[in-house]
């Protein structure tokens, strides 16, 4: 089982990895100001010590830690480090994303370190973006008669009450609105901003930016490291992130049975990762095991490379995407020469089995490498920092079974000759295709099938599954199979492999748009529809009106129903989407469960 402490924008991102695997799991926030979805994830709330952390992860047998909280929250990932060592989990450290320090900020080591700072350059007026938490701490220079200070805080009620028991002239408190940043310098006009380095994810280059603009100077406390010194951190495996690729792929690392598919790598990432390796065994006598590699959407990944007589290379994974490239070699030698032109760059060729372009129509003309523009990017990106002696680097990417392994591709009809393409737009191989998920329900259903059931029990994931399980005490575990968005295709395969009985569970927020008729209930395919929602409320007799609602998730319509009407409003959702199933299993008797977020279930 997966623990999440999160409430940041990491913390969001990291839910969405998790949620690809229809796995059941935790997340873990200090209050409940983050408005987040979780299907497969269970919500828990409160401020945790070390024995509670214990304790929690003792009764949940929680196996891995996620820390996506904040990069300034000290404590806390102090006592994550105490309890993963006790219970003898690892940690994945969920990072930002930081641009490299600018000589256009004043980076200052803590908060006495920034004081001290302001107060040499004779900062007087100044507009604090480091919120709510940090009020106590820079009270002394707050507090000094000739200075001036405004504080940004979040509008919510638990910084609000702290802002108060902080003592600081409510006055002076701004609330912080999206984008407000450059309205707050041309109505305060501060002499300089002072913030944190929160990374990309946390706004930090626009603040920066918006700054230097309005000629404001800008104070920056550094992020403090991690892990956090802390005894015996070495105690404790700590496989640092930074985007949701290499969360993934630390958790299938990690925790192997979580996911029921595996990621892979694309070709331009295997090469890419063999282009660093051999630069980095020519320039600096160095054959790491792992280098990493920055992906296109700039995060960085470590991919396992290798080392022979004049080339490094890495070995292609696919993951659970059917590829005929799967384990090949993909090699990179590397020919530094000095640049005459004094400014160093990267040249990118292809060797013996990557095939060339012989018909236009590509990024690159005929007579080319078949290496696609995403791939010659990453290359270029990745040895480019190795450049700055002013050396030209030649890389030259081969791949010794291309030549035969292209014949059973689409190149020799594509005009591509003599061996494979080096591809990726993203770096990454997602086994996620509509195709293959579809395949994977069917497989289960077919389990379910010869396992002898009579009823099969479908469910949107682990918990829906949780709730419908325990209302079938007595039928096998192969008789539940999670369609995750796929009711409708999940439907006709029962109906195909010839159940007799078909239970279809599914909590509110599918329900409804299930009820309008969309079989695929992916954010993607479509949306909650308020008006039908309205006209479902209206059939229900239920005096709720959807006009001007705020209502982002349909689960709080639980809480917004009148108790005596939520009988009634269940019974006309379950008619509507009975009328849309019922077509797909016609010689089956179906049942249809809405699934309330405590575990009530309606039925017809």
């Amino acid at each position: 089982m997966i623990l999440v402490f999160g409430g940041t924008t990491e913390g969001r991102r990291a839910v969405e990895v998790l949620e690809e695997a229809g796995s059941l799991y935790y997340y873990s926030t200090r209050s409940d100001d983050q408005q987040i979805e979780l299907l497969n994830g269970i919500r828990l709330e409160g401020d945790l010590d070390v024995p509670k952390m214990i304790s929690l992860c003792r009764e949940h047998h929680i196996k891995l830690i996620i820390d996506a909280a904040h990069p300034f929250a000290e404590y806390l990932h102090e006592n994550l480090l105490y309890t993963a060592r006790h219970i003898g989990a690892p940690i994945i450290r969920y990072e930002r994303i930081y641009p490299p320090h600018s000589d256009n900020c004043i980076w200052c080591k803590d908060y006495q370190d920034a004081m001290n700072q302001m107060e040499a350059h004779g900062i007087h007026r100044l507009l604090a973006l480091t919120g709510v938490n940090n009020i106590g701490t820079l009270r002394p220079f707050w507090e000094k008669k000739e200075n001036e200070c405004w504080f940004r805080i979040l509008n919510r009620r638990f910084s609000r009450i702290l802002a108060r028991k902080s003592m600081f002239p409510e006055d002076h408190l701004v609330y912080y609105e999206k984008d407000d940043t450059t309205t707050l310098l041309k109505q305060i006009q501060p002499q300089a901003i002072l913030t944190k380095e929160s990374g990309i994810s946390g706004g930090f280059c626009e603040k920066v930016e918006t700054a230097r603009k309005a000629g404001v100077m800008v104070f920056v406390i550094e992020r403090p490291t991690y892990p956090p010194h802390t005894p015996n951190p070495q105690n404790v495996r700590i496989d640092i992130v930074n985007g949701p690729h290499g969360l993934r792929r630390a958790v299938e690392r990690l925790l192997p049975e979580f996911y029921p598919l595996k990621s892979g790598l694309t070709t331009g990432t295997c090469a890419t990762a063999a282009a660093v390796a051999a630069t980095l065994r020519m320039l600096h006598n160095e054959t790491p095991s792992e280098v990493p590699v920055r992906l296109p959407d700039g995060e960085t990944i470590h991919v396992s490379v290798g080392y022979a007589d004049g080339y490094a290379y890495c070995i292609k994974e696919a993951g659970d995407d059917p590829d005929v490239t799967n384990g090949i070699e993909i090699r990179a030698s590397l020919t530094p020469v000095p640049s005459p032109e004094g400014k160093g760059s990267v040249v990118i060729r292809g060797g013996h089995g990557v095939g060339r372009f012989t018909l236009p129509g590509f990024d690159f003309p005929p007579g080319e490498p078949a290496i696609n523009k995403g791939p010659r990017e990453m290359i270029r990106r990745n040895l480019e920092p190795f450049t700055l002696n002013h050396e030209t680097l030649t890389v030259v990417i081969s791949v010794p079974q291309g030549e035969e392994i292209a014949k059973r591709t689409f190149n020799p009809r594509l005009g591509i000759e003599g061996g494979i393409s080096i591809i990726g737009v993203s770096g990454i191989v997602e086994p996620f295709s509509e195709e293959a998920f579809i395949q994977s329900i069917r497989k289960c259903m077919e389990v379910a099938k010869a396992s002898g059931t009579e009823r099969v029990v479908i469910n949107s994931g682990a918990k829906s599954e949780r709730f419908v399980k325990a209302h079938y005490p007595t039928l096998p575990s192969q008789a539940f199979v999670q369609y995750g968005n796929y009711i409708g295709e999940t439907l006709k395969i029962a109906n195909e492999l010839g159940f007799r009985k078909v239970t279809l569970g599914v909590m509110l927020g599918k329900a409804v748009k299930l009820a309008e008729g969309q079989l695929d209930t992916h954010s993607r395919k479509g949306t909650m529809n308020l008006a039908f929602v309205q006209q479902m409320l209206d059939e229900a007799h239920c005096q709720l009106s959807m006009v001007n609602s705020q209502l982002s998730l349909a689960r709080e319509l639980w809480e917004k129903l009148p108790k005596e009407k939520t009988e009634a409003f269940s019974q006309v959702v379950i008619g509507y989407c009975m009328r849309h199933c019922k077509p797909l299993v016609p010689q089956a008797d179906l049942t249809l469960l809405l699934i309330a977020d405590d575990g009530t279930i309606h039925s017809l």
